[in-house]
């Protein structure tokens, strides 16, 4: 697979083929201690052409623009978006062989290739709590427990706590939200904001994924933080990409896509993106990974679930939190 594409690469490094391949991504895609660089690199390096990432809040942009947008490709949408962004009009199929992908669900999507993916989880320090072994054991929790989350609103990862709790317990979600409620000490609109104040000791839990630990495993040497692990299950969260339909530059917008599910991309994401990658063999990711505590349950709601359950889902998150 690896050297057709790069075949195909090399015969789309023409003249006539100049133009960057704008590809619309989520600011931490592209940032310095993101997967973008070096997913530039190497696409670039295959293909003699050039990547220019166009960051930002990806969806809101696109609607905004429409068939006027520059995009050739979007990157980093998850599968609570996806729907949001099929309904757009603006997405071609995206043609990928998807076999052999190393993720815990089916994926039958023919529009969003997958290339990373992840359980949600409330992370913690060994150090200094004894973590709740359920998440019904989480509810029932001594209120000075401190928790943060974040906003389901504003923020992928607050959305996905809110299907996963309404996967969980079902009608009984509110109430759920509101036994978690006097625990949860602050509501972020984003990840960075929450996460920041656990490393920085101001709460004992923070909502993130259970691959955030090998990032301390890996580049700080502390095997203290830990994801909380409950037999209830985990929300899966996937990121994805799709090419869009009215881009003039069809075959590398193609090839890039082609691209996401080779072991180049894929090797780049666990460190990369601190996430697990789409389509890996496990033998061959990084040493520190194999430390991590996972769950035996993955929960997920395709992505038409997930968008017709959006209002349900944060209704019960504002009234249980509210109460």
């Amino acid at each position: 697979m690896r050297s057709t594409i790069a075949t195909a690469l090399t015969l789309l490094a023409s003249p006539a083929l100049a133009q960057p391949l704008t590809v619309y991504a989520p600011d931490y895609f592209a940032s310095e201690w993101g997967p973008g660089p070096a997913i530039e690199a190497a696409f670039e390096a295959s293909c003699a052409c050039e990547i220019e990432y166009v960051t930002g809040d990806v969806l809101p942009r696109l609607r905004l623009e429409g068939t006027r947008t520059r995009a050739d490709v979007v990157i980093g949408l998850n599968t609570d978006d996806a729907e949001a962004a099929r309904q757009t009009g603006l997405f071609a199929p995206h043609n990928v062989d998807v076999r052999g992908l190393t993720m815990p669900v089916d994926w039958t999507d023919a529009t969003f290739v997958p290339f990373n993916w992840g359980h949600t989880a409330f992370v913690y320090d060994a150090t200094q709590i004894d973590p709740p072994e359920s998440f019904a054991a989480l509810l029932d929790a001594p209120d000075d427990l401190r928790i943060a989350i974040q906003d389901p609103r504003t923020s992928v990862s607050g959305l996905a706590l809110a299907l996963w709790m309404h996967k969980v317990f079902g009608e009984d979600a509110t109430e759920a939200w509101a036994a978690l409620a006097p625990k949860v000490v602050t509501v972020t609109k984003g990840w960075s904001e929450a996460y920041g104040m656990f490393t920085e000791g101001e709460v004992d839990m923070v909502l993130s994924y259970t691959t955030s630990p090998a990032y301390h495993i890996i580049a700080e040497g502390d095997e203290t933080k830990k994801a909380a692990i409950f037999p209830e299950g985990h929300y899966v969260m996937v990121e994805t990409a799709g090419q869009i339909a009215t881009t003039d530059q069809p075959e590398l917008a193609q090839a890039f896509l082609d691209f996401i599910l080779t072991e180049e991309f894929q090797s780049i994401i666990p460190e990369g993106n601190w996430s697990l990658p789409a389509r890996l063999d496990p033998a061959k990711m990084p040493e520190g990974f194999a430390k991590l505590d996972l769950p035996e349950t993955a929960l997920i709601y395709d992505s038409a679930e997930a968008e017709a359950l959006r209002d349900t889902v944060v209704a019960e998150f504002e009234a249980g939190l509210g109460r």
